[in-house]
């Protein structure tokens, strides 16, 4: 690889990380999830965010409202690395090293943080799970591609348990937490069956042409560990958006 190449590579993985922390950590001021600045006026107060009231492919929906059935391929490269920890008022967030990847089809994408929602943005039949984690990636020009993980109480998870005693209680820069490391794979359920469709970011500004992936099976936190997260974040769930008819393709086993 040449100097040059390698400056440009360098450049792109910036360019990523500002692309996703722009987007997923909202750090603008004046929404909120509720009240005169929650999800039904978004789209009124800034003219960036336009998208939250006039797209036609926002996030979160309901997977009932599937339309076709399919397995579309996603393969995770997850790696193990140090734990750095943010809290941006919004979400608790963990940002991850180079490393670790998601192919879904033939596009490669490189996970760059996961962040939470207490409930689950995403529902089943109007289902809302306890908490969701949306693991955010980008490819190399940029695109976003997001995992999603279903929570239900049940056993606790151990990755889980470390970013919890980790998260800062109020909003807070990312820190590296030099003693601890993190694997990304340990937050997914053994299923890797995925709801699969084209949506938006669930925060402002909404932007849409994301890959959204939720895995259809549910994996497990610890009612204790629910709390915790909910306790820092409270309600951080958008409401449901309208299909427009989408194609939302869900696995067929």
């Amino acid at each position: 690889m040449t100097i040059t190449t390698r400056l440009k590579t360098t450049v792109a993985a910036l360019a990523l990380a500002s692309i996703a922390s722009s987007a997923f950590a909202a750090e603008k001021s004046g929404w909120s999830y509720a009240g005169p600045t929650g999800p039904n006026k978004w789209g009124e107060l800034s003219a960036d965010y336009h998208l939250c009231k006039a797209g036609l492919q926002q996030s979160p929906i309901d997977l009932a409202e599937a339309n076709a059935l399919g397995e579309i391929p996603i393969k995770t490269n997850y790696t193990t690395g140090p734990l750095t920890i943010l809290n941006n008022g919004h979400t608790v967030q963990a940002n991850f090293a180079e490393g670790s990847s998601l192919t879904s089809g033939k596009a490669e994408f490189k996970l760059l943080q996961v962040h939470f929602h207490t409930p689950s943005e995403e529902a089943v039949a109007g289902k809302r799970y306890p908490m969701v984690a949306h693991l955010v990636h980008a490819d190399a020009s940029g695109k976003l591609a997001v995992l999603g993980v279903l929570y239900e109480e049940g056993t606790a998870n151990p990755e889980l348990a470390k970013i919890i005693d980790a998260a800062p209680a109020k909003k807070a820069d990312p820190k590296l937490v030099s003693s601890v490391t993190i694997d990304p794979a340990g937050l997914l359920p053994a299923s890797r069956s995925v709801y699969r469709f084209q949506g938006s970011l669930t925060t402002p500004p909404c932007s849409e042409g994301v890959n959204w992936h939720v895995i259809k099976q549910p994996t497990t936190a610890s009612k204790e560990q629910i709390a915790a997260f909910h306790k820092i974040m409270g309600d951080n769930a958008r409401p449901l958006q309208p299909l427009h008819g989408r194609l939302v393709v869900a696995p067929s086993e």
